[in-house]
């Protein structure tokens, strides 16, 4: 397993309790960062979460949606930690899998709000700290949906392409800074996303990775991990493919 160095940094992870979040809360944690979670359930953290140390773990009780409890979480974590290094935007949502036709209106307007929004707000919040001490990594968490588009999942796949762009258009902004901004477009991973969906879509999901199986949140996290690192010192507004050979492109 890789190693890189986040001591003395402070990492925001969103929707970080589970899933995805989780495990590279484990592995930034392993690595000597302090992590501020900022979810919208902070009462039932995975195991690999409660058990970071106190002294390094901040819970913030976090609607990305909302901009002012954004930036509420982000007062709070420079309260506690003085600072933010890293934002790791896991945060989202699936909705339910319906022809765009029938889609309900208001679940797609939620998915866009959480996916989409949410992406926009934390940026938006933690980058003029970042531009100041001209130092930062943002990693967002797309999706395959968004570079290809699944069908009965509009909502989904256009919250992710949007997320995709509005990675490439930040790149591009902060890139006079050491500053990156990149994403990841996994295939899917076996979270409590799953609940959203019917067992005959996750059969579909499956049926497209060429590897034939979902990915595991480790091996999103063992990605997110370089990209959040130091190391990652000149690539920035690009999408990292983690579809098991599902996109090529």
């Amino acid at each position: 397993m890789n190693s890189y160095d986040f001591s003395g940094q402070v990492a925001v992870i969103t929707g970080g309790c589970n899933g995805i979040g989780a495990a590279v809360a484990n592995r930034l944690t392993a690595s000597g960062a302090k992590i501020a979670i900022w979810d919208m359930d902070v009462s039932s953290p995975e195991a690999r979460v409660t058990a970071i140390g106190a002294e390094r773990l901040l819970l913030v009780q976090t609607d990305v949606s909302d901009l002012a409890s954004v930036e509420a979480a982000q007062a709070a974590t420079e309260a506690a930690f003085g600072k933010v290094d890293v934002l790791i935007n896991s945060a989202g949502i699936a909705g339910p899998t319906s022809e765009l036709a029938d889609y309900p209106a208001d679940a797609w307007r939620k998915v866009q709000q959480i996916n989409t929004d949410g992406t926009f707000h934390t940026c938006r919040t933690v980058t003029p700290g970042m531009i100041a001490r001209n130092y930062g990594r943002i990693v967002n968490v797309a999706s395959i949906a968004g570079k290809e588009g699944n069908p009965n999942a509009s909502a989904y796949s256009a919250s992710k392409a949007a997320v995709i762009a509005m990675t490439k258009s930040l790149g591009k902004e902060l890139a006079s800074h050491d500053i990156a901004v990149n994403c990841i477009t996994p295939a899917a991973a076996k979270t409590r996303i799953f609940d959203q969906v019917s067992e005959d879509f996750v059969e579909f999901m499956l049926s497209k990775i060429p590897r034939g199986r979902f990915v595991t949140v480790e091996e999103i996290a063992n990605m997110v991990l370089w990209m959040a690192s130091a190391e990652n010192s000149f690539t920035t507004g690009a999408v990292f493919d983690l579809s098991g050979g599902r996109a090529t492109y």
